[in-house]
């Protein structure tokens, strides 16, 4: 680990260097307090970083989890009479993390490391673009000037009867000159820093976007610090509490609130975390791994062990729930980083930062946080995704565009319930109408040749059956199974049934394959690729499947 220490050492800084400020803006953005997004990134550079296989993976608070953590805290944190209190909430949200981070080893044990591969790939991009698109829609207030840490996180249609977008209206009433003065100079900076002149500058791909941004609004607060129409409101402003300070050290940390144990809602917010943060992790390892320059290949159920191992860590004490994240990851290949001490070592720099220089990070405004996580909203739901997900087929794009709006304008869980829904009924719908083809239009006076799929399942019973029904008397049909390699024994028996009544309307069949043969092959061909063999052990699933 320690053969290319140069290497790692100098990606390790750089990583360091743009993860301090998303660490501290995730945090923002998912209403809990701000140090609990630094102990995430300790936590996700340190431990799970020991513990995982990746050699370019880096892991962290993430902001495709942003809008689960603040529905969630909310949700706990609000009494019968709609009153919430982050007190409450976030101790009770902390346990919700450990058993969350549980979870996620448990499924590593049941080699459960490639069900990310089983999830649409238009119901997660429609998950990630909506969650783009609420991240800024909710940063805009702290754009402003206006703070809402907690507003807004019960959905689009909030008890008080306002929901997002009124929410908005009320904040351009409510505008700090300052605030917005540094919003708009840091999406300058940030928007600069990803042309591609500047990409080209070694100088530029050392010192990152989001530090400028961050350094920036340090310096105008301090040039502003005593004139009061353009100096910050405290709660405009980061709140890291002060070792120094009484209670200081303690206060850092939050320890989670365990009597909600036996609740339900606990435990579906949990599961909701494992999933979600799980299938996060598994998309940006496949994603790392493919920029690998050597293609190896990171043990995906070793890295759900880190992680879940990381989010228990992180839970016990007070920080958010980590994923893999792939800004971070990428920034650490594109910087040199050539094993996993990089990821260990920006973990160890945010610490060091954090306990030696919380006085500077108390300096810095919510606004420039704001701005970053705008632009990070933005890559999300960039519009050449919709672009990318419309040419690709019309099937993709509506289930896409329905998880999208769904969340948007519901909640997260209820988007993503929607989306999964709409993904399955589209999946049903292709079965029912390709389970078969006509090698002649009926009626034409040649055979009707019936050629089945690759699989024919028992979903494609009802198709078969209409098919076979409006074949008129007289003629000559050939049912070829040939290339089929499973068919369910349910469609065996529509089959066997039409060609008994074939004979009372002069009908004559050929059927081309052995039904029986088909399907032994098909079994021989599973036993013997899932045989528990030195070099594949089956997992839980495919034991299940076997069985």
């Amino acid at each position: 680990m320690f053969k290319h220490f140069g290497n790692d050492l100098s990606a390790g800084l750089v990583v360091f260097l743009v993860a301090v400020p998303l660490c501290l803006g995730i945090a923002l953005a998912s209403g809990a307090p701000l140090f609990s997004g630094i102990i995430s990134g300790i936590i996700g550079g340190v431990l799970v970083g020991i513990i995982s296989g990746s050699k370019f993976g880096v892991s962290g608070p993430a902001a495709g989890l942003t809008v689960i953590v603040a529905d969630a805290i909310f949700r706990l944190g609000t009494n019968a009479d709609g009153v919430f209190s982050l007190e409450k909430g976030y101790p009770l949200f902390l346990a919700a993390v450990v058993i969350a981070g549980a979870i996620q080893v448990a499924l590593a044990f049941a080699k459960s490391g490639i069900i990310g591969y089983y999830f649409p790939n238009s119901v997660i991009k429609g998950m990630l673009t909506a969650i783009g698109v609420i991240i800024i829609l909710k940063q805009i207030p702290h754009a402003f000037g206006h703070d809402v840490i907690a507003e807004g996180f019960d959905g689009f249609w909030q008890k008080d009867g306002e929901n997002t977008f009124t929410e908005l209206m009320i904040s351009f009433g409510d505008i700090n000159p300052s605030a917005l003065f540094v919003t708009l100079v840091s999406m300058g900076i940030l928007i600069l820093w990803e042309q591609k002149f500047m990409q080209k500058l070694k100088i530029f791909n050392i010192i990152q976007g989001p530090l400028v941004v961050v350094a920036g609004g340090i310096l105008f607060t301090r040039l502003v610090l005593n004139i009061d129409s353009l100096s910050f409101e405290p709660d405009e402003m980061v709140g890291i509490p002060l070792i120094s300070e009484e209670g200081g050290f303690t206060a850092l940390f939050t320890l989670p609130d365990w009597s909600m144990i036996l609740s339900s809602e606990l435990w579906v917010i949990a599961f909701t975390i494992a999933i979600v943060a799980s299938l996060e992790t598994l998309l940006c390892v496949e994603a790392t791994d493919k920029m690998d320059p050597e293609k190896d290949v990171t043990p995906t159920n070793r890295e759900l062990i880190a992680q879940g191992v990381g989010n228990m860590a992180s839970g016990m004490i007070g920080g958010l729930p980590v994923t893999q994240v792939i800004v971070r990851s990428s920034a650490n290949i594109q910087s040199g980083g050539k094993t996993k001490l990089a990821a260990i070592i920006h973990g160890i720099f945010i610490a060091i930062s954090v306990f030696i220089l919380p006085d500077i990070l108390n300096m810095i405004p919510l606004s420039s946080l704001a701005a970053i996580l705008i632009m990070v909203g933005y890559k999300l739901a960039k519009p050449s995704i919709f672009k990318e997900m419309f040419v690709k087929s019309s099937d993709q794009f509506l289930t896409f565009m329905i998880t999208f709006l769904s969340i948007v304008f519901t909640d997260l869980l209820m988007g993503i319930a929607i989306g999964l829904s709409f993904g399955f009924f589209m999946i049903l719908r292709k079965n029912f109408t390709t389970p078969f083809s006509f090698s002649e239009t009926l009626g034409g006076g040649k055979p009707i040749e019936i050629v089945l799929s690759d699989n024919v399942t028992f979903l494609n019973k009802a198709s078969i059956l209409q098919a076979l029904n409006v074949i008129p008397d007289g003629s000559q049909v050939i049912i070829d199974a040939t290339n089929t390699h499973y068919i369910h024994p349910d469609v065996i028996e529509i089959i066997e049934d039409f060609m008994i009544k074939a004979k009372q309307h002069d009908i004559e069949v050929e059927v081309k394959g052995d039904f029986d043969e088909v399907n032994k092959k098909h079994l021989d061909y599973f036993m013997k690729k899932i045989s528990n063999s030195d070099k594949h052990k089956p997992s839980y699933f495919e034991t299940v499947f076997r069985n």
